[in-house]
């Protein structure tokens, strides 16, 4: 009885320490709305996954031209191209050429939040619970 317990004890410990150290960001402020975005709940929980709006887009949209060896001149991108913090920046600063150049404006506002709020998620150090910004 004392063994079961102990394995009881040890298995709520395990899940409680892997639950506190997931290192996703839970929230995003969006400098171009003034919004903050909450990621962790709801239905932005859903969309800035992979299987979401922003990662669907994010494939068929811009991974259309960002593929390695590609004909548009584009760099290879992928979601660890960039910190959380520089995924804010492209979209804020809108310095991208795909943004100057108008592939951006086939996308509704909204696609593009869920693509920024996606990319947010999945960033080189968005995995880190002490990095994420």
């Amino acid at each position: 009885m004392k063994r079961a317990y102990i394995g009881v004890i040890c298995f709520f410990a395990v899940v409680a320490t892997a639950l506190s150290v997931y290192g996703a960001p839970a929230k995003r402020l969006d400098a171009k709305t003034g919004t903050c975005r909450i990621l962790n709940t709801g239905s932005l929980e859903w969309e800035s996954s992979p299987w979401g709006e922003g990662g669907r887009t994010f494939k068929q949209v811009c991974k259309s031209c960002h593929t390695r060896d590609n004909t548009e001149g584009a760099t290879f991108l992928w979601e660890e191209s960039k910190t959380s913090r520089g995924w804010n920046m492209v979209f804020t600063k809108m310095r991208a050429k795909c943004a100057r150049d108008g592939v951006w404006e086939r996308l509704s506002d909204d696609q593009l939040l869920m693509v920024n709020d996606y990319l947010y998620r999945w960033a080189s150090d968005a995995m880190d619970i002490n990095d994420s910004a």
